[in-house]
This record gives C-alpha cells, structure tokens and sequence, in this order.
C-alpha cells in the first residue's frame, strides 16, 4: 500500500487551522484523490486517526509552521466525481430488477445489490423492476408479512424509482407451472422420489438416478402426483451432467412441496419453485436485461443459463459483484436470519433497533440517504469479496449533517459538583456551531453548581480542567471542585450543565446511555440531528416518561 502519511499531514493540518480542529472524517475522502484504493480503507484509517489526535494536540502557531511541510501534498480543488464503472451492452432500453426475498427488513449490507441496480438504472436512464422473491422459504429463513411494507418503506427511503405494479412470485405460480411441464415434455426434467443420502451418493458416484429414466409422459404423470404427495416425498430436477466438475450443480432442484401457510397466498399452493427455476423464467418473459448480483449466486447464474439455452432465448447481462464485510458495526453482526430471530423473540425492540442495521434503523439513527447511496456508489462493482469499515460511511453523513448540527451539552452518568469561590455569573452566550460564529444560545448558571460526567471527574479528579466557554476549576474529593484563575495553559476542556433536562441516548449497540442535557433541547423538533460537545451526533427523537430520547448517530 502506497505511504499516505504526507497527504494526511498536510489536509489534518489545513483542516484544523480551518475548523479550529482536524476531523478524520473530512480528511479519508481526499485520500481517494490521491490513488488511495476502498480496499485499503481499513489500513489507512488508523493512521488518519493518529495524525489527527497528533495535530490537534498542537498549538495554532505550530500548525502553520508545520503545514508548510506538507503544503505541496495538498490538492487545491475538491477530488472528481468518481462514477460508476460501465456496464457491457448498454443501450437506451436497459431493464434491471430488485429481488428481495421478504424475510425481513433491508440492511445496510444486502442493501448494496439492490442500490446498484437502481444506481446503474439510474446512470443508463433504464428501468428497474421490482419483483418480490416470495417464493415458499425453510424453515430458518420464512416469510415475515410485515417485509413487504419494510422493503417498500427502504426502497422508498433510499430514493429507488421502480416501475409499477410491484411483481409478486406467490401470483405467478401457474406461470412456473407452464414451464415446468414444457420441460418435462422436453425430457429435461424429471420428478425424483430418490432420498437425499441416495442424491449424495448418485452424485458422488456421477451416477443417474432412476427416476431420471421414466419418458415424459410418465414424467408428466408423477409430477401431477406431487401436488397430493407428502413433503419430502418428491421433487423435480433439472436433468444436467452427473459428470459436471460441481457436484452440486448436477440435478438440482426446480419445485419442492411444502405445507406452509404462505402469507399472502395461504395454502393454496403446496408445490413451490426454487430460485434458479423461478429467476430463469422471470428474467425472460419480463425482459430483464442486465442482473447485478453477488457471488454467492454463481451456481444460480450457471442453472438460469442452462434453462434459458433449453428454450433458446436470448440470455440477459449477469454481473457479479463481490460481497462486502462491513467492520465496526457495534453489537451486531449483518444477517436478516439473526435479525429475523432477535425480532421474533423480542430480544430486538423491532426491525428499526440499531443492532438490525436495517435501512429504518439508519434514519432513525440520522444517517442520510444521500450518505448511504454515495457510499455504496463508491465501493461499486467490486470483483472480489472486500471489507470496508463503517467508519466510511460516518464520514460521508458526517460531511452531510456537520454544519445544520447544532452544538449542545450532554453530560452521560451526571456527577453534580459544587464549586468554591465560583463567579455569580447566571448567564452566558455560547455559540452553536464553530463555524456559525454570529449564531448563539443562553445558558443559564447556578453559581457554584454544576454537573459533569463520571468519567470526567474520575479520569481528573485532583486536576485542573476547563468548564467549555465557562471557567477553569480544580476537582476535589467528595464532589467538590474549586475556581482557579491559571489563565489560557492547556488543560482539559469539558462539558458541563447547569439547569438540567433528564436525557438518555440509544446507541448502535442497543444499550441506553443516562444523562442530563443542557435545558437549551427542550426547543428541538423531533427529527432534528445535533451534536453533543465530546459525545457525537445524534437524532431526538422525542420525549417519553419525563425524559429526551436521542439516538446516535456517529461520532
């Protein structure tokens, strides 16, 4: 990996004699400018860290001395657009689809498929169809009813204009029908009755199955018998190669039956199609040009071709893209099944809970579409499986919600303090955003009374700390502390309140931090993104038992 440590001197230094201090945020985007590759992400945000906490330990004199150092390294104008990579076979009649399976609410990691296609549609002027995979699930992995509404609700969100009406896979069953007997009729599929230890040891051995021998009209017949038979009983491959180099694309099934009740279909129907036969089909008849995918979906690729070649159509533009591991996730791990556990179980408040990292639990937490989308714009068609931290994302919605979040005081487990020889000051005039210095607020003072957090008065009791835009106090034993006058020396500047709000905030682990609040947040709309001074941002979201509810956002 290429040395970035000049380039990261040179804009932590600019950004901190701009802001007043240097963000790691605002500074891994220029990077990209610089032949900084997404995959070395992960390496190169430590060192972004540690040169900014380096930098902001310096004093404004010693920052332009030593940007001088680094000026040469620094790019004036802001890094190129980076777009999206082309596509084979463009036209001006490209046609992507959305497939969900609706076993839960969107997340953050399955989310990239799916917003590629509508940013590739998007890029093309093409269209995208939205097409719920609401085939028949396991046990493991059933149909939530409320998924439906939570796709939607994400697609929404995340600003994808499909075409309508929705499609729906439980609505097209007799069309999967239809082509399941042409290919019995084809003598390329077969109904087996075989158990599965007896499909391994065929399979293991290249060696047909003798149901694969009955001739179509047999075929036929057995397969109208599946619709009465027991689970388990019987299903109906597609006839390939028992010499094929992948055991497991040798016969693979196209229907199972199952007595589950569907939700929107009930039980209706008991025989169900598999992905590949459902998939193979769909693509054709709704002319589906181009299918972006993960690589998890190889095999399903290669049986969709295998079926289109048996009736000879036209086969779409597949592109597979490499999975993404998202690293820094707090207390959650991405997977709809876990999540669909934790919901059921009431072990997760609901599908908008920070540990599902749905796309609801993303606005709630204040995380803006236009940070999601750009930021899976900016990993793209990956070849190969990467992992990217999270951290990527903060930053974008960092550079987003920065200037319209106001500053406030937040103080996380309240340790109230009582201040000797304290100034009778009642009032002061604090600005709201460094960057809006004409902007400010009142805050109102108890002379000689004061809260601060537990971990402030613990990491500096016996010292000197610095009250943020107030004074400066030396902490004593037993709560007290006591006015000092040293003057403008470095020491700890902390946060502080006086006239307390009870507050509490939900953080992306799911546990609550208490704490009291400056009473200046009883003025905010629910909705409004703040920052709390030294704590990070956040999204009120409304009051409930006497007490403000934040959820946070990110630092």
């Amino acid at each position: 990996m290429k040395d970035f440590t000049n380039e990261i001197n040179g804009y932590a230094l600019k950004n901190a004699m701009e802001f007043g201090k240097a963000d790691a945020g605002r500074i891994l985007p220029k990077l990209f400018n610089h032949g900084l590759d997404k995959k070395e992400i992960k390496n190169v945000m430590s060192v972004v860290q540690e040169i900014v906490k380096k930098v902001n330990s310096l004093k404004k004199e010693d920052m332009e001395k030593e940007f001088g150092k680094f000026k040469e390294y620094v790019k004036e104008h802001e890094e190129k657009e980076r777009t999206l990579a082309e596509l084979p076979n463009t036209s001006d009649k490209m046609v992507f689809r959305l497939a969900p399976y609706p076993s839960g609410a969107l997340h953050i990691g399955n989310a990239k498929t799916y917003l590629l296609n509508a940013l590739y549609a998007e890029k093309y002027g093409g269209k995208i169809l939205f097409v719920m995979d609401d085939t028949i699930g396991s046990e493991e992995k059933s149909i939530m009813p409320e998924s439906y509404k939570l796709l939607e609700e994400a697609f929404k969100w995340l600003k994808v204009k499909y075409e309508l009406p929705v499609y729906y896979k439980s609505d097209r069953l007799e069309i999967y029908y239809d082509y399941a007997l042409q290919l019995m009729k084809k003598g390329k599929a077969y109904v087996c009755h075989c158990a599965q230890e007896e499909l391994r040891e065929n399979r293991a051995k290249e060696r047909e199955c003798g149901c694969r021998q009955f001739p179509p009209a047999i075929q036929l017949k057995r397969w109208k018998d599946m619709f009465t038979a027991k689970m388990g009983e019987a299903v109906l491959r597609l006839k390939t190669s028992m010499q094929d180099p992948n055991p497991a694309f040798r016969d693979r099934v196209l229907f199972k039956i199952s007595d589950k009740e569907h939700p929107r279909v009930g039980k209706k129907y008991r025989v169900w199609p598999t992905l590949d036969m459902c998939w193979a089909i769909d693509d054709h008849l709704l002319g589906i040009t181009h299918i972006i995918r993960g690589n998890d979906l190889m095999i399903e690729t290669d049986m969709e071709k295998y079926i289109w070649d048996i009736f000879k159509w036209k086969h779409p533009e597949t592109i597979h893209a490499g999975l993404i591991k998202i690293e820094g996730i707090e207390g959650a791990k991405l997977s709809k099944s876990k999540a669909q556990a934790e919901v059921k179980s009431g072990a997760f408040s609901g599908w908008d809970d920070p540990r599902t990292w749905s796309i609801q639990s993303l606005s709630r937490r204040g995380i803006r579409v236009e940070a999601v989308r750009e930021f899976i714009s900016s990993i793209g068609l990956n070849k190969q499986d990467i992992t990217t931290p999270i951290d990527a994302l903060y930053a974008i919605n960092r550079k987003l919600i920065d200037l319209e979040a106001d500053r406030y005081y937040f103080v996380p487990n309240a340790v109230e303090l009582e201040i000797k020889n304290a100034p009778k000051t009642r009032e002061i005039e604090v600005p709201v955003h460094p960057d809006k210095p004409k902007e400010t607020m009142k805050m109102r003072i108890t002379p000689g009374r004061v809260w601060i957090s537990k971990e402030d008065y613990e990491n500096f009791k016996g010292k000197e700390v610095r009250l943020l835009h107030l004074f400066n106090m030396e902490l004593k034993e037993k709560n007290k502390a006591e006015f000092t006058t040293t003057g403008n020396m470095p020491i700890p500047k902390i946060t502080w309140v006086s006239f307390p709000v009870k507050a509490r905030v939900l953080m992306p682990d799911g546990q609550w931090v208490e704490g009291l609040a400056d009473e200046n947040i009883t003025g905010l709309k629910e909705g409004e993104v703040l920052q709390f001074e030294r704590f990070g941002f956040c999204r009120y979201d409304g009051g409930k038992d006497g007490v403000h509810e934040f959820w946070f956002s990110h630092k």
